[in-house]
């Protein structure tokens, strides 16, 4: 609990056997309430790895369903459980569980109602060895969504964010894609409802082990990014 919040940390798995623990590990359990994970038909030992860390609230997709439906699970089991704060952290120990604390504490204050840890605020991107293919489109993106969209966020593709239940309530995230694209669906959509969104400097590390998608797919997302922020800016996602 912070602040008579409960508070849920929900990580959408994928073959993260290898940097679970690494992630669990720095998890701040003083405010956390609980922890789920929901491994989506991953090839690997995820699920066996999450119970010899002790994780009791493990849900297993029978078949790939795909990012974007992960994250579904995760929020409807967060908010069944009566989450007031839910945190979306990858398990792949991209980025660093140690800000739970900060992004937390902002929403519990009435600071913001979205928090995001972001990669491109200072220079912990590429010093963490983001890619430098992946920063180029990072920021070109983003400046694109940014103009198209009216806001002044400093990355939209961060899988590090903590949200107000409310919000995920606000926003019908069902509609949305069961694909990578979802990410951007719902930070369009928690414009569209007129919710501010908080950002904190977030440092980065990049592996082997770090999760990403192959070139084909990159270019997909990025495509479907693009259709977003037009979709966005001729009033799809706002206040619906």
């Amino acid at each position: 609990m912070l602040k008579g919040n409960k508070i849920i940390v929900v990580m959408p798995a994928y073959n993260s056997a290898a940097t679970l623990r690494d992630t669990y590990e720095e998890i701040p359990f003083d405010i956390i309430d609980k922890v789920i994970l929901v491994d989506d038909a991953s090839n690997d030992s995820t699920v066996e790895e999450a119970k010899k860390l002790g994780i009791k609230d493990i849900y297993r997709h029978e078949k790939n369903k795909g990012y974007g439906a992960n994250q579904k699970t995760c929020y409807d089991l967060a908010l069944k459980a009566g989450a007031d704060i839910v945190v979306m952290l990858h398990p792949d120990y991209q980025y660093t569980p140690k800000l739970i604390h900060s992004m937390a504490y902002m929403i519990a204050n009435g600071v913001y109602p979205v928090v995001l840890g972001s990669r491109i605020l200072g220079k912990g991107a590429l010093k963490g060895g983001m890619p430098l293919y992946k920063y180029v489109a990072n920021r070109f993106l983003t400046l694109t969504q940014n103009i198209f969209m009216n806001q002044k966020l400093s990355e939209y593709h961060t899988g590090f964010r903590a949200y107000k239940a409310q919000v995920l309530k606000d926003i019908d995230y069902h509609r949305f894609s069961d694909d990578f694209i979802f990410d951007n669906q719902v930070l369009a959509a928690i414009f569209g409802k007129g919710y501010q969104i908080g950002e904190m400097t977030c440092p980065t590390h990049y592996s082997e082990d770090s999760s990403s998608i192959n070139l084909l797919r990159s270019i997909k997302y990025g495509l479907g990014v693009l259709g977003v922020s037009l979709s966005y800016s001729f009033g799809k996602y706002r206040k619906n």
